[in-house]
């Protein structure tokens, strides 16, 4: 495989297990022998906090990178989950004002991304919002994963979200495509979430990628002990699921 894949994992809605979806495919990923770099995009450092990073203790983030030009590699941090991280601090929420009067602004992602190179995959954690941060993020992808409580209110901003992408498209990224939904928060047991499925599919023509992921309380637990679901609890229906969708990733990359 010798171009990188980079993913962007959106949806403006938040509690969709964004973050998580992040972590644990990443982790999955390593686990096939890929290399792989997570970039925290999210002022909130979820996915930093997650992995066992303390965003105070850091002196170099993704912040620096993209409005200080800070070559990727000072900031990049190795962690226990065998995936490289950029990570974020609560600075990156002024780096969305420092970006909006820049020239190129929807641009300095893929510049990092490049700048950053040998690794297989890179997956963009976008925050929870469609401003100058998840744009950039598009513009960088090669495809863009939108995951998905299965609830029936929570596939309203998908629309926006395909909007973007269509812009996107249209302005800056030519070659981005939709890889398609990740159901997550999955309770098989409801014909109700089984039905949001393929209300989505349906109304948006979007592909669903399998198998959806279980809820679990395990995943709420994995983020305390500053480690993805696959390396605390290896044998939990939700790590599987991951392991799964990675392997169809994989396949599709």
């Amino acid at each position: 495989m010798s171009a990188t894949h980079v993913v962007a994992v959106a949806n403006q809605k938040g509690g969709v297990a964004k973050t998580t979806t992040v972590a644990s495919l990443g982790a999955a990923l390593a686990e096939q022998g890929q290399r792989v770099l997570l970039v925290d995009l999210d002022p909130q450092a979820c996915l930093t906090f997650s992995l066992g990073i303390d965003p105070e203790d850091l002196d170099a983030s993704i912040h620096h990178v993209l409005t200080k030009g800070m070559d990727p590699s000072e900031a990049i941090i190795e962690t226990d989950d065998g995936v490289d991280l950029l990570p974020a601090t609560i600075e990156l929420a002024r780096a969305e004002a420092d970006l909006l009067t820049r020239t190129g602004r929807e641009y300095v992602i893929r510049t990092a991304v490049e700048d950053a190179d040998g690794y297989d995959w890179v997956l963009l954690d976008c925050p929870p919002s469609l401003g100058v941060l998840t744009v950039a993020a598009l513009t960088a992808a090669t495809g863009v994963l939108i995951p998905l409580q299965c609830e029936t209110l929570s596939h309203r901003g998908v629309g926006q979200l395909l909007d973007t992408v269509h812009d996107v498209r249209r302005f800056t990224n030519r070659d981005l495509e939709v890889w398609g939904v990740l159901p997550t928060l999955y309770d098989g047991r409801t014909n109700h979430a089984r039905t949001v499925l393929e209300t989505i599919s349906e109304t948006y023509d979007l592909e669903v990628i399998e198998p959806p992921i279980p809820k679990s309380i395990r995943f709420a637990e994995a983020p305390a002990a500053g480690r993805s679901i696959l390396k605390t609890s290896r044998s939990n229906k939700g790590a599987q699921a991951y392991r799964e969708v990675a392997t169809a990733l994989l396949k599709r990359g």
